[in-house]
């Protein structure tokens, strides 16, 4: 008898939720005409033209000795053994 009544509630409330949806057709919601127009306008021309900032300033950056792909490899290493002996320490 509880199941019975469980039952019952849950099934008025699906049908209640059921009728506050809307009888509008989807495909009609879809159509191109409604879907094109909002994409046509995004693709229109700009005629804006870029305007120079006065408060930037373009400076060249210091010039820095570039590390080749040896030294870096190299340098890895290094860090490498020391944090080998480190934890080997760590250990003891």
């Amino acid at each position: 008898m509880r199941k019975l009544a469980t039952l019952a509630a849950l099934s008025a409330a699906t049908l209640s939720l059921a009728a506050c949806g809307s009888a509008d057709d989807a495909s009609t919601e879809a159509s191109a005409d409604t879907v094109e127009m909002p994409a046509d306008e995004a693709l229109s021309a700009i005629t804006d033209e870029p305007v120079a900032d006065p408060s930037a300033s373009a400076t060249d950056a210091a010039e820095t000795e570039a590390a080749t792909a040896t030294e870096a490899g190299d340098a890895a290493a290094t860090v490498a053994a020391e944090a080998a002996a480190a934890a080997e320490a760590a250990a003891e």
